[in-house]
C-alpha cells in the first residue's frame, strides 16, 4: 500500500520510529523537497490512471509542444510524449511574418476519459490561429491526433460529466456544454457560472474543474490586486452546474522567499489521498512546481500543512520507478532526438541529422537570420534550480564565414557564448543580448548586443562551452566558461549575468540553447559531440 504524502513533523516523527524499532530502510525513498520541479514547468494539469500520474505543461514557441510527464510516486518525472510536432496555422511559428514569443500553446487540459486520453489547448494567436484544438491519443505517450477544433477558450479545462456530457470551464467563471462527439458547441449553454465578489478585482483565470463526492469543484488562480494581498488559488464548488456556486479560498501562501504560490490542480491516489500541484513564479527559472497535502475540511479541498502553508518536504508514494527527470545529458547516439530536447519554434527538418555523422547532432545553417532569435532549429532544455550546470562540446571546423554557433542562457535577455567565423578567423565572445518585439507580431525589430569578452579560437577545432546556472534566492545568475580539451575550463565574459523573467516577451524561464545561424550565406554547420548536465543541490 502507498504511504500518504506527511509534513515534515510527521516525517521526523516516522524516521524516528522507524529507527528505534528496525533501524533505518535504505529502501525508502529519497524526500521530496519543494519545489517539487525547480524548473518551469507553468499551468500545470494532472491526472491519474492506474498508479501512473500523467502531467501537462506550458511551454508556448517551443516545439514539439504540450509535453506529457509521467510519475509514479509524484517525485520522479520523465518527458514520455508531447500532444503535437510542431503547429501550422501562421508562418509565424516558422518565424516568418512574425514569432510566437511568448504565445504558442497555453494552459492545456489534460483528461482520460473512456479508454482514452484528451487534450484541450488553445494557442494565443490572433485570428483562426487562435482556435482551440480538441487532441486525443490512446496512450498519453501518443501518437495524438487532432479531433475537432472550436473557437478560443482562454485557460480553459474539459470536463467529462459522470453520466459522459462534456462541458469547458475557461475565462473568468465561465462554461458551456459541448456535444458528444466534441466537436461543436451545445447552442445556448454558454454562460457564467459565478460572479466575481467584491475582494476579486484581478483576474480568476487557470481553470481546472474536478468531481468529488458528487461536488463539482473548480480551482481558479486569484490576482488579488489590493495593498500587502498576492496572488492565491481560489474553488468554487456546487452540486448542481446550474445551480448556485459558493467560494472559498484554499490556498493562499508565501514560499522559499518568494510571495505567492497559485494556479494548479488537485489530484488523487490510488488509496484517496489527495494533493495539490501548483506553480510559483520564481524569477530567471521560471514558473516552478510545489507539491502539497489536500486536507478536505468541511468539503473543502484545502492545499497546504495543518497551518494551510507549502511545506519545504514531502514523503514521495512508495513505487518502485527509478530515479527520472524532466533535463537531461545526451551523447546524440540515439536514432531519435530526446523528448528532454525541444527547438525554438518549428525546426527545419531539413537542417539538422543525427546520422549524418553517427554519435554527434548536426545543425546547419538553413537560411540567412540576422541574430540568435530568428535562427531556426536553436535546441533547447529547461534550466533548473538550486544550481545546475551545462555543458557541449562543439565541432567548429564545417563553419563558414559569417557563421554563428554556440550555447545560450537563452531568454527575451539572454547571456550567449558565440563562436564566430570571420573570414578564416574564428573568435569566441561572450555577449548580453536583448530582443525587442512588436506587441502584436512578436516580430523581432532589434537585439540590443553587447560584447563583454572576445577570445580568439583560430587554433581550435573543437570547443568546449559550459554554462553555470544558480537560482538561489538573490541570484538568478550565470556564469560563463570555455575549455580547448573539455578538462581545463577558463571563464569568459560576465561573472554572474542577471537571468530575468519577462511576461511581455518570452513569458518563460531561462533554458539552455544550442544553436548555429549564417549571417551571410547558408551551407556551413556545427556537430555537437554531447551534451552534459548536471543539477546541483
Amino acid at each position: 500500500m502507498k504511504r500518504s504524502i506527511l509534513t515534515i513533523a510527521a516525517v521526523l516523527l516516522l524516521n524516528i520510529s522507524m529507527l528505534s524499532a528496525q533501524g533505518a530502510d535504505s529502501r525508502q525513498p529519497s524526500l521530496i523537497e519543494n519545489p517539487m520541479l525547480w524548473a518551469d514547468v507553468p499551468d500545470p494539469d494532472v491526472i491519474r490512471v492506474g498508479d501512473t500520474f500523467y502531467m501537462v505543461s506550458t511551454t508556448m514557441h517551443l516545439m514539439p509542444g504540450a509535453p506529457i510527464m509521467a510519475s509514479k510516486d509524484l517525485k520522479n518525472w520523465e518527458t514520455v510524449g508531447y500532444v503535437f510536432d510542431r503547429l501550422t496555422d501562421s508562418p509565424k511559428y516558422d518565424m516568418q511574418e512574425g514569432t510566437v514569443y511568448g504565445r504558442g500553446q497555453w494552459a492545456t487540459s489534460l483528461k482520460y476519459h473512456d479508454g482514452r486520453f484528451w487534450a484541450l489547448f488553445a494557442p494565443n494567436e490572433g485570428g483562426p490561429m487562435g482556435q482551440t484544438y480538441i487532441c486525443t491519443a490512446e496512450r498519453a505517450e501518443g501518437p495524438w491526433t487532432i479531433h475537432s477544433r472550436l473557437r478560443h477558450f482562454h485557460d480553459a479545462t474539459l470536463f467529462f460529466d459522470d453520466d459522459g456530457t462534456p462541458y469547458v470551464f475557461y475565462g473568468t467563471g465561465q462554461m458551456c456544454q459541448l456535444s458528444r462527439d466534441l466537436k461543436s458547441v451545445v447552442e445556448g449553454s454558454d454562460r457564467h457560472y459565478f460572479e466575481r465578489e467584491a475582494d476579486e478585482r484581478g483576474l480568476l483565470e487557470g481553470t481546472r474543474v474536478i468531481k468529488h463526492r458528487g461536488t463539482y469543484y473548480a480551482l481558479l488562480i486569484s490576482h488579488v490586486y489590493a495593498p500587502g494581498r498576492h496572488r492565491r488559488e481560489v474553488c468554487y464548488r456546487t452540486t448542481d452546474l446550474n445551480g448556485q456556486w459558493e467560494k472559498a479560498v484554499i490556498l493562499e501562501s508565501d514560499f522559499g522567499g518568494f510571495p505567492y504560490i497559485g494556479q494548479g490542480t488537485i489530484v488523487d491516489t490510488e488509496d484517496g489521498d489527495w494533493y495539490g500541484i501548483i506553480f510559483q513564479d520564481r524569477g530567471g527559472v521560471g514558473r516552478v512546481l510545489t507539491l502539497s497535502p489536500v486536507r478536505w475540511i468541511d468539503g473543502w479541498p484545502m492545499i497546504g500543512d495543518e497551518n494551510g502553508r507549502v511545506p519545504q518536504v514531502m514523503r514521495p508514494l512508495v513505487s518502485n520507478q527509478p530515479p527520472t527527470a524532466i533535463v537531461r545529458s545526451d551523447d546524440f547516439n540515439e536514432a531519435d532526438l530526446g523528448l528532454h530536447w525541444q527547438w525554438n519554434h518549428n525546426p527545419v527538418d531539413a537542417a539538422w541529422s543525427l546520422t549524418e555523422r553517427p554519435g554527434f547532432l548536426r545543425l546547419k545553417t538553413s537560411r540567412v537570420a540576422g541574430n540568435l532569435y530568428l535562427a531556426p532549429n536553436t535546441l533547447t532544455q529547461r534550466m533548473e534550480g538550486p544550481k545546475c550546470t551545462g555543458a557541449v562540446a562543439l565541432d567548429v571546423s564545417h563553419l563558414r564565414d559569417g557563421d554563428c554557433a554556440g550555447l545560450a542562457a537563452f531568454n527575451g535577455d539572454s547571456g550567449v557564448l558565440t563562436i564566430k567565423k570571420q573570414g578564416k578567423k574564428c573568435v569566441l565572445q561572450m555577449s548580453e543580448q536583448s530582443v525587442s518585439l512588436t506587441e502584436r507580431e512578436k516580430a523581432v525589430t532589434g537585439v540590443d548586443e553587447k560584447v563583454v569578452e572576445t577570445v580568439d579560437l583560430s587554433k581550435a577545432a573543437t570547443v568546449f562551452l559550459r554554462i553555470d546556472a544558480d537560482f538561489n534566492v538573490g541570484r538568478d545568475a550565470a556564469t560563463f566558461y570555455y575549455s580547448l580539451d573539455g578538462e581545463q575550463w577558463t571563464s569568459i565574459g560576465t561573472a554572474d549575468y542577471r537571468m530575468r523573467f519577462d511576461y511581455r516577451r518570452f513569458f518563460m524561464g531561462t533554458k539552455f540553447a544550442i544553436f548555429c545561424y549564417a549571417t551571410k550565406k547558408q551551407g556551413g554547420y556545427v556537430d555537437v559531440d554531447h551534451f552534459e548536465y548536471k543539477r546541483i543541490n
